[in-house]
C-alpha cells in the first residue's frame, strides 16, 4: 500500500497523529502515538530486546536526554552536526540543500560535501524556490542540536541528538562495576532530538524520534577472532554494490573483502535476521556501503540498512564502524581513563554500532503489511501476532439485554 493509505489508518486507529494539533501555532515535526501504535512501538521494542539484545547478553541503560555541553563539544556534533541549507532571496523560505537537489533535479549529492558543491548544481540545474520562483543565496550549514539553558544561570547543554554518547561517557564505570569482557554490547532505547530543517512525511522525518542503539565495545586487534560468527555464516545479506544489490551469505561478503571483518557482518547478519521477524518484505531491503563523503564524521566505515517503499529508499539503521572515536574524544576532554584490560592486554576498546530508527521501522512495517481486501471493500492489516496490537476480540453476535 502507499504512504496515503498508511496515513488514513494511522489516524483512523489511533496508531499515530501530530501533536498539539488543535491549535494553529504547532510546529512540523512532532508526532504521538495512540494507543494503537504505543502497543506495536513496545512490542517491536520487546522483539529488538529478544533478538538482539538478550540473545548477545549485552547490558541495557537508560541515559538522561539533557547532557552537558562538554559531552557535545567532545563528540564533535557541536562542530559536524551540520546539514547544509539554502534561502530564498526573495520570500526568505529554507530548504534543506541536498534534499532540494535531488527532489527536482534526481541528483544525489552527499550531505558532508562542500557547500561550493550544492551552488554549483544549483546553478546547472537551474533549480529555484518553489514558492516564488526566487533565487538561493549561496549555501550554508545549520547545526541541529537543541541548545537548552539549566538554571537561573542559564548553563549552556543540549538535548542529545543520538541515544549513544551516555553509553560513551558510561562505559568506564560499566565495565568495572558489571564486570564486563571484550565484546560487550550496551543498548539503549529513547529519544533524540534534531533540529531538522525541513521536517515532513510524519513519522519519516522527526524533531523528536524514537533510537533504539547498540554500541558494542571490541578489541580491534580480535575482529575477525568471533567463535559466534558461525552462527549466522550462512545467513543470507543483500548488499548494494555499484548499482546492483548482490545475495551472498555473510560468510562470502567477509571472503569478497565487501565486508571488512567477521566483526562487522556478524552484527550485520543479526540485523537481518531480526528484520525478517518483522514482517517487512526483505527483497525490498539493501545493506548500502557508504562513500567517504556519505559517512558520518565518526565513521570509519557505514552501512545503512535501507527499505523500498512507495515514497523511496528509506534508511531504517544506521551500522557504523566508529573505531576509538568516542572513547578517544571524551578521554582526551574528560582527563579520564577509557582503557580497559582484555585478558592481559590493555586496550582502548573500538565501536560497532547499530543505530536502530523506530518510527521509521514501525511505518515500514504497516505499508508493508498493509493490503487491500477488494471483495470485501476492506482494507487489512496481516501484522504478524507477536507485534499486533490487538490478540483477541470477544463480540456479542446478538444485541440484547443480558447477552449484549
Amino acid at each position: 500500500m502507499n504512504y496515503e493509505s498508511v496515513m488514513k489508518l494511522a489516524l483512523e486507529r489511533a496508531f499515530y497523529f501530530p501533536s498539539c494539533e488543535v491549535y494553529g501555532d504547532a510546529q512540523a515535526g512532532f508526532w504521538e502515538y495512540g494507543p494503537t501504535g504505543v502497543s506495536v512501538k513496545n512490542k517491536f521494542l520487546e522483539l529488538w530486546r529478544r533478538e538482539l539484545v538478550r540473545r548477545d547478553r549485552m547490558l541495557e541503560i537508560d541515559g538522561s536526554q539533557i547532557m552537558s555541553k562538554s559531552v557535545f563539544e567532545a563528540s564533535g556534533h557541536l562542530g559536524n552536526f551540520a546539514d547544509p541549507i539554502i534561502k530564498c532571496k526573495k520570500c526568505g523560505l529554507t530548504f534543506r540543500a541536498d534534499k532540494l537537489i535531488s527532489e527536482i533535479a534526481n541528483v544525489e549529492i552527499p550531505e558532508s560535501a562542500d557547500l561550493e558543491d550544492f551552488d554549483k548544481m544549483i546553478q546547472e540545474k537551474n533549480i529555484v524556490c518553489t514558492k516564488c520562483k526566487g533565487e538561493f543565496d549561496s549555501a550554508k550549514k545549520f547545526n541541529m542540536m537543541f541548545r537548552v539553558g539549566i538554571g537561573p544561570e542559564d548553563v549552556e547543554a543540549y538535548l542529545r541528538p543520538e541515544t549513544c554518547q551516555s553509553i560513551f561517557v558510561d562505559f568506564p564505570r560499566l565495565f568495572k562495576t558489571m564486570r564486563g569482557k571484550l565484546p560487550l554490547g550496551i543498548a539503549q532505547v529513547g529519544k533524540s532530538f534534531r533540529n531538522e530543517i525541513a521536517p515532513r512525511q510524519s513519522l519519516l522525518r522527526l524533531r523528536e524520534f524514537y533510537q533504539a542503539e547498540i554500541e558494542v565495545f571490541c578489541n580491534p586487534g580480535k575482529l575477525n577472532d568471533l567463535e559466534k560468527f558461525s552462527e549466522i555464516e550462512n545467513t543470507t545479506l543483500r548488499i548494494q554494490i555499484s548499482d546492483d544489490i548482490q545475495v551472498m551469505t555473510c560468510k562470502e561478503a567477509v571472503d569478497k573483502g565487501i565486508i571488512p571483518n567477521k566483526f562487522v557482518a556478524y552484527y550485520l547478519g543479526l540485523l537481518t535476521e531480526f528484520y525478517e521477524k518483522t514482517g517487512i518484505d526483505m527483497e525490498k531491503s539493501r545493506f548500502r556501503k557508504l562513500g567517504e563523503k556519505e559517512k558520518a564524521f565518526y565513521a570509519d566505515v557505514a552501512f545503512d540498512f535501507e527499505v523500498n517503499t512507495t515514497i523511496g529508499w528509506l534508511e531504517l539503521v544506521a551500522c557504523n564502524y566508529r573505531s576509538d572515536y568516542d572513547l578517544s574524544s571524551h578521554a582526551k576532554k574528560s582527563k579520564e581513563k577509557f582503557e580497559v584490560m582484555d585478558n592481559d592486554e590493555k586496550v582502548l576498546p573500538h565501536v560497532f554500532e547499530i543505530s536502530m530508527g523506530i518510527d521509521r521501522s514501525l511505518y515500514t512495517i504497516l505499508e508493508h503489511s498493509l493490503r487491500e481486501d477488494k471483495e470485501n471493500e476492506r482494507m487489512v492489516l496481516s501484522i504478524k501476532p507477536y507485534l499486533a496490537p490487538t490478540h483477541v476480540g470477544v463480540l456479542s453476535l446478538v444485541k440484547k439485554d443480558g447477552l449484549a
